[in-house]
């Protein structure tokens, strides 16, 4: 993801830029000797003095040689000459014959004239320079560099995503990762966090099964037996036993709204405070209701019968052990809604508020004696908001009861 792309724009930038940035340059600097070059030569027939002066002023050593012991093959075709020896043969008509000395940087330019050579001797830089090739090396250190840099990063992140796949794997077959922390960069660390949170929902849905399964096997054998000594000792009136049978129904009606609590629902745009005055209206019976919703209150994406399940099974919660009033507020921010609903009831023990919100858990001792429901409500609530990716709170409330605190993202 680094790598490639960088190394893409740097082949980009030699070719389209250096490339015809050193072909320009190269051409410049061989036109220039070779007609330096053209001139002398043509000096050496009119005034050889003046052709020694210019060579001496250009920086060129020139001497005149009847005999040279050269290589058989010439530089005319190398890379660093050949745009000279093409210059050289459109200037002057004598064939020249080009060599270089690579080591000590020096360029040699025989010129055949009248049975004599005439030799130009000067520096390479005169006709092909390093600079371009320094850069691209550069540009390949620079590669190298960077790749030396974020390899500690790369190799911490691509750790950091490994032990996340390792712990969803051990996650998906129901055990636990001992150890595993979020770590890496803000993102991996947000997905860690997430499945964490994952990993927690899907533990609490079981136990919740779990003890939902536990407290409708414990719960209808209670009135089953009752019912079956009843029919076979003839000893329990009609009452009595439509009184089990309706405890029987009861029970089987709030495992049946918990389960359609998760039933899949469209999202729909809405707003809260006629949800909430609707079933304030419909389930404070004799209680007093007072509400404090904003001007202008947010609208949201949510599941409308998921969250009308929700508030009004705690509403109901609320109305039945209130003794006199319910207070419903909601405080809106830019990125959630808040809405907590108050009692002035008797409250619940901190240490047992945990316990409330599992299923079929009745609190009697705490919340006053014989309020009847099947110890489902708040755990169908709980359910729905954490569906939409909020929290139920439990805390004291300012009016003496019970604060039941509903967190909603936008």
């Amino acid at each position: 993801m680094i790598l490639v792309p960088l190394i893409v724009s740097q082949i980009i930038i030699a070719q389209a830029f250096f490339g015809n940035h050193w072909k320009r340059v190269h051409t410049q600097m061989t036109r220039s000797l070779a007609g330096e070059v053209a001139i002398m030569m043509r000096l050496l027939d009119e005034s050889p003095d003046m052709a020694r002066d210019m060579a001496q002023s250009v920086g060129i050593k020139m001497s005149i040689n009847q005999k040279l012991n050269r290589p058989a093959k010439t530089d005319n075709n190398a890379r660093e000459t050949g745009r000279l020896s093409a210059q050289l043969d459109a200037r002057i008509k004598e064939p020249a014959s080009v060599y270089m000395d690579r080591a000590n940087r020096l360029l040699f330019i025989d010129v055949p004239r009248d049975g004599q050579v005439v030799t130009f001797a000067t520096s390479l830089r005169r006709v092909y320079s390093t600079s371009t090739e320094v850069f691209i090396l550069w540009l390949a250190a620079s590669v190298l560099i960077v790749s030396i840099l974020i390899t500690p990063f790369v190799i911490g992140h691509t750790r950091s995503i490994k032990r996340i796949a390792a712990a969803a794997h051990k996650f998906g077959r129901g055990l636990d990762a001992p150890g595993f922390t979020p770590s890496g960069s803000y993102e991996i660390r947000e997905a860690a966090h997430a499945l964490i949170t994952m990993k927690e929902r899907l533990n609490r849905y079981n136990r919740t099964r779990t003890d939902m399964l536990n407290a409708v096997s414990h719960d209808l054998k209670t009135p089953l037996a009752r019912m079956r000594l009843a029919v076979e000792t003839d000893s329990s009136s009609r009452e009595n036993l439509i009184h089990d049978i309706d405890r029987l129904s009861e029970m089987v009606n709030g495992y049946l709204a918990f389960a359609r609590g998760e039933i899949p629902e469209i999202e729909q745009e809405i707003s809260l405070p006629a949800m909430l005055l609707r079933i304030a209206r419909d389930e404070a019976g004799d209680k007093k209701i007072k509400t404090n919703f904003p001007d202008q209150p947010l609208t949201f994406f949510a599941r409308p019968t998921a969250l009308a399940s929700a508030f009004h099974n705690i509403i109901e919660n609320a109305s039945r052990h209130a003794k006199s009033k319910i207070e419903i507020t909601e405080t809106d921010s830019f990125d959630r809604i808040e809405i907590t609903i108050d009692d002035d009831g008797r409250g619940i023990p901190a240490a047992r508020r945990m316990d409330v919100l599992r299923p079929f858990v009745r609190l009697d001792e705490s919340r006053g004696e014989n309020t009847g429901g099947t110890g489902l409500g708040l755990s169908i609530a709980q359910t729905a908001v954490e569906n939409h990716g909020g929290q139920i709170l439990l805390e004291d409330s300012p009016m003496g009861g019970l604060r039941v605190r509903v967190v909603l993202p936008v």
